[in-house]
């Protein structure tokens, strides 16, 4: 059947004002590392985007890389868009990524132009687009001029292959460094994009401070720690769950510490009304220096979840007390 969105789709998401530019982003945005590949099945794909889509969830994040295999996410998110969503591609944010190694050999991996530029181009044709809303410098290149990088970034605007551009994983450093570019070539650095969650607080020492002084936006990854901030873990290791069958998410990292301290934490979130991972991406929005937060999904009741957030997202400064002695296991 032709879709059709949803004409309540604007009601129920809140939109958060990008650093400092005219761009909004949804609370909750979509990411498609690890469920949009080949080895996943178009229909379930296909249900998961009309339904955030339906539901205020305009921002799609890809990556060259995404898959598996690399690429097989931007050509599934594609074919859905040609299919279901080219009336509706101005109401979308599209971004997508290039750092990680693509292909072989000397030109498909880090930060020198010649692999930015080539990979963007790349990414367009299997999307199916002339440009993307974002695009973003994966992760550091230690080897490649920071100069060259943003150099890169500042031409593929110039280009119209990009609307906006941002960096992820950078520490506040190299991110400082960067953004001072960008903004000398007259191409601001719109948003960074860190790991950040209840168990990953690197962003806090600097980062975060950084990016408010510098007007550049925020999208936490793996805001739920790649499922450990969810009931899934437990009791257990799930058969069909993530760290069961993935390596982004190795067993060990499961410890009887982090498990004692996921505990708590789900108590907590119990005792205010809501499941854990709902009180965890509520935890990383409870100030407005992170713009969105960016959920993975294998399904659509995830995104349900995720939508859940938003009927109970303030603390009391009891709760956050609660949380941080848990977090620093003084209980």
């Amino acid at each position: 059947m032709p879709y059709s969105a949803a004409s309540h789709r604007y009601t129920e998401m809140e939109y958060r004002q990008c650093g400092r530019s005219g761009l909004k982003l949804p609370l909750i945005s979509l990411g498609l590392w690890h469920n949009f590949g080949d080895n996943k099945p178009i229909d379930n794909c296909r249900a998961m985007l009309r339904h955030a889509f339906d539901h205020g969830i305009t921002h799609f994040d890809l990556a060259n890389n995404y898959g598996p295999p690399p690429g097989s996410a931007e050509q599934q998110f594609g074919r859905i868009l040609k299919q279901d969503f080219l009336p509706y591609r101005d109401e979308m944010i599209i971004s997508s990524k290039a750092g990680y190694t693509m292909w072989e050999g000397p030109y498909g991996d880090w930060g020198s132009k010649k692999y930015l530029i080539a990979s963007l181009n790349q990414s367009l044709k299997r999307i199916g687009v002339d440009y993307v809303d974002i695009f973003y410098h994966h992760r550091p290149d230690p080897q490649t001029p920071l100069e060259e990088t943003m150099a890169a970034l500042d031409l593929i605007v110039r280009q119209g292959k990009a609307l906006y551009v941002g960096i992820s994983n950078y520490p506040a450093e190299t991110a400082q460094e960067a953004i001072r570019i960008l903004e000398q070539l007259g191409t601001p650095c719109l948003i960074h994009q860190p790991k950040y969650s209840m168990l990953e607080r690197t962003p806090e020492e600097g980062l975060l401070d950084l990016l408010e002084e510098e007007g550049v936006g925020s999208i936490a990854y793996s805001p739920l720690a790649g499922g450990i901030l969810t009931d899934r873990y437990l009791n257990g290791i799930p058969a069909d769950s993530r760290a069961a069958g993935n390596p982004s998410l190795p067993p060990e990292r499961l410890t009887s510490a982090v498990l004692a301290k996921v505990k708590k934490l789900n108590d907590l979130a119990f005792a205010r009304g809501q499941k854990l991972s709902q009180m965890s991406l509520a935890w990383l929005l409870r100030h407005d220096r992170i713009t969105s937060v960016l959920i993975g999904a294998s399904r659509i009741s995830q995104i349900d979840d995720a939508l859940g957030m938003m009927e109970k997202r303030d603390f009391n400064q009891d709760e956050l007390k609660a949380i941080e002695l848990i977090l620093e296991d003084s209980i």
